[in-house]
C-alpha cells in the first residue's frame, strides 16, 4: 500500500533535504540485496542525521502504520535489509564517534559508522576493537550488531553481542532509550540490548552503541599451514589451543579448491607453499607483550604437528608485509569465487569437533544432488562456523543450478540441524532464512519469538517479513 503524501510530506520535513531521497533512481541502490538475491519496493529513503531525527521519523510512522526497513551499509547477505514497502531508514548519516575512553576501554559510537572507521580511532587511542570481517570497509557497526556479527577474531573476543556493553534504542512507537552505559557489571533487572542484538531491526532502530575495546597487540605471529584432511585440521586446532591458549586469536581453514579460485582470481595472491595440498590452515597468535616470541610458540606447535604428520608444510611469516599476503588470501575468498559462475551459499555452525564428519556428509550429499559440483567449505573452525558454499560445476547454466538453492539449502541445514547445529552462524535470518526459524526451532521458541516481537511492536511496523515467522 503507497505511502500518503500527507505523510511522506511530514517525513521529508524531518530529515530536511539532505536527508531525503524520493527518485527512483536514486533509491534503486537501498531496495536491491548485495548479491541480487532480492529486491524489494519503497516509497522514499530517508537519511535521519540524529537520533531525534530516527524518533521523529519512527513516530510519524507508527501513528501512519508504514513499514521500516532500517538499512547500515547494505551488505546483509539474507535480504535483511531490503524493504517490502514503506520506507527505508539510511543510518548512513548517523556516523558520529561520541567518545572514547582508553582507561575504561570504550568506544561510543553512533550505528552509522562504518566498521572499519571504528577499528581506526580505537588504533588512534592505543587500542583494539577486535570485529574485523570482509566487508568492514562499507558495513556500518549498527548493521553488525543487529546481525551479531562474527568475523576472523570471534574465537579470542567473541561475537558483536559479547563486544557491547550498552545501547541507545529508538524504539517501535517513537521513543529512545538511553542505555549508553560502560558498565561491566549491571544486575539490575533484565539485559535489555539483548533484546536488540541480533533482532535485525525487527525490534527497535539502534542508533549507537557504547563498545568494549581491549589492549592493543604488540607482536604477533601469523603463518598457513597444509594439512593432509579434516582430522587434521582439527588435531591441529587442538595442539593449538592447548599450546597456545588465549594467544590463539584466530584459526582459518580453507580446501585447495578456494585457495585456487584466490590464486586465480584474487588481486595480488600467490601460493604460499611449493606444492598442492588437501587442506589449509591460517592461524594466528597475538599478544600485548612485547617481549614474548610468538613466532618460536607458533614454529613449537607446528614443529609438534609435523612430526605427528598433522601438518605437511607451513610458513610462518617474517614481516607485517607476508602477514597481509597470507591474509589476503583467506579475504579473498567469497570474491573470487564470484569468477566461477553461480554459487550456493550456507553459513552453518556445528559443534568443533564435528566439523569433519558435517564437512564429509556435506559434500556427499551435495555430490550425490549434483553431479560435478565444486564444493567450497571455508570458515572458522575455532567457533565451528562454516561457510559451506558450492560452486556450479563447470559449464552448467549458471540459472538452472540457482533453480536448485532452496532444494540444496534445505538439505544441508537439514544435516546441520540433526548434528545439533545451527542454519545461521553469523550472517544471521533476515528473509532467506524465515521459513527454516519455523521449520527447525521447538514451538516453544517460535512462540516466544512472537510474543516478543507483538509486545514491542504490536502493529509489525519494523522490518516485516524478516527473523520471526507470520502466524499461519
Amino acid at each position: 500500500m503507497p505511502v500518503s503524501e500527507s505523510v511522506l510530506s511530514a517525513l521529508r520535513e524531518a530529515v530536511g533535504e539532505k536527508g531525503w531521497i524520493g527518485d527512483p533512481a536514486d533509491m534503486e541502490p537501498y531496495q536491491t540485496e548485495e548479491r541480487g538475491l532480492f529486491r524489494g519496493t519503497c516509497d522514499a529513503v530517508v537519511r535521519p542525521a540524529s537520533t531525534g531525527e530516527v524518533a521523529e521519523v519512527v513516530s510519524i510512522c507508527a501513528e501512519s502504520g508504514v513499514p521500516i526497513a532500517t538499512q547500515g551499509g547494505n551488505t546483509s547477505l539474507c535480504g535483511g535489509t531490503v524493504p517490502d514497502g514503506g520506507i527505508v531508514l539510511s543510518t548512513q548519516r548517523l556516523n558520529q564517534i561520541r567518545s572514547i575512553d582508553p582507561v575504561n576501554k570504550t568506544i561510543t559510537v553512533e550505528s552509522g559508522v562504518i566498521l572499519a572507521d571504528v577499528q581506526r580511532a580505537a588504533e588512534d587511542a592505543d587500542t583494539l576493537f577486535p570485529l574485523s570481517l570482509a566487508a568492514e570497509g562499507s558495513c556500518r557497526i549498527g548493521g553488525n550488531l543487529s546481525t551479531n556479527a562474527g568475523g576472523v577474531n570471534v574465537l579470542r573476543y567473541g561475537n558483536a553481542r559479547d563486544l557491547v556493553l550498552g545501547l541507545e534504542v529508538v524504539l517501535p512507537d517513537g521513543r529512545v532509550w538511553d542505555g549508553l552505559r560502560g558498565l561491566r557489571k549491571d544486575n539490575t533487572g533484565y539485559d535489555l540490548k539483548q533484546l536488540f542484538l541480533g533482532s535485525e531491526g525487527t525490534l527497535g532502530v539502534i542508533t549507537a552503541a557504547v563498545l568494549k575495546l581491549f589492549p592493543r597487540p604488540r607482536v604477533s605471529a601469523t603463518g598457513m599451514c597444509a594439512l593432509p584432511d579434516l582430522d587434521s585440521v582439527i588435531d591441529l586446532f587442538s595442539r593449538a589451543q592447548g599450546s597456545c591458549g588465549d594467544l590463539l586469536t584466530a584459526f582459518e581453514m580453507m580446501p585447495r579448491i578456494t585457495l585456487g579460485y584466490v590464486i586465480d582470481h584474487g588481486p595480488n595472491c600467490r601460493d604460499p607453499l611449493q606444492a598442492s595440498y588437501p587442506y589449509y590452515v591460517l592461524l594466528e597468535l597475538t599478544s600485548t607483550r612485547p617481549g614474548d616470541d610468538l613466532a618460536a610458540i607458533m614454529e613449537g606447535v607446528l614443529g609438534e604437528a609435523l612430526e605427528a604428520g598433522s601438518v605437511l608444510d607451513a610458513v610462518v611469516a617474517s614481516s607485517e608485509g607476508q602477514r597481509q599476503d597470507l591474509w589476503r588470501l583467506r579475504e579473498s575468498i567469497p570474491e573470487a569465487q564470484k569468477h566461477e559462475g553461480a554459487s550456493i551459499k550456507h553459513d552453518v555452525a556445528v559443534a568443533v569437533p564435528q566439523v569433519p564428519e558435517f564437512m564429509r556428509r556435506a559434500n556427499a550429499l551435495c555430490e550425490e544432488a549434483i553431479p560435478g559440483v565444486r564444493l567450497v567449505g571455508f570458515g572458522h573452525i575455532g567457533d565451528g562456523n562454516i561457510h559451506y558454499n558450492i560452486s556450479q560445476p563447470v559449464g552448467a547454466d549458471p540459472e538452472d543450478f540457482m533453480a536448485r538453492r532452496k532444494e540444496i539449502n534445505r538439505m544441508i541445514h537439514d544435516l546441520t540441524v540433526e548434528m545439533n547445529g545451527s542454519f545461521s552462524a553469523e550472517h544471521g535470518v533476515g528473509q532467506m532464512k524465515v521459513d527454516d526459524v519455523a521449520r527447525y526451532k521447538s514451538e516453544v521458541e517460535v512462540d516466544l519469538m512472537r510474543r516478543v516481537k507483538t509486545a514491542l511492536d504490536p502493529d509489525g511496523i519494523l522490518n516485516p517479513g524478516k527473523v520471526v515467522p507470520a502466524t499461519s
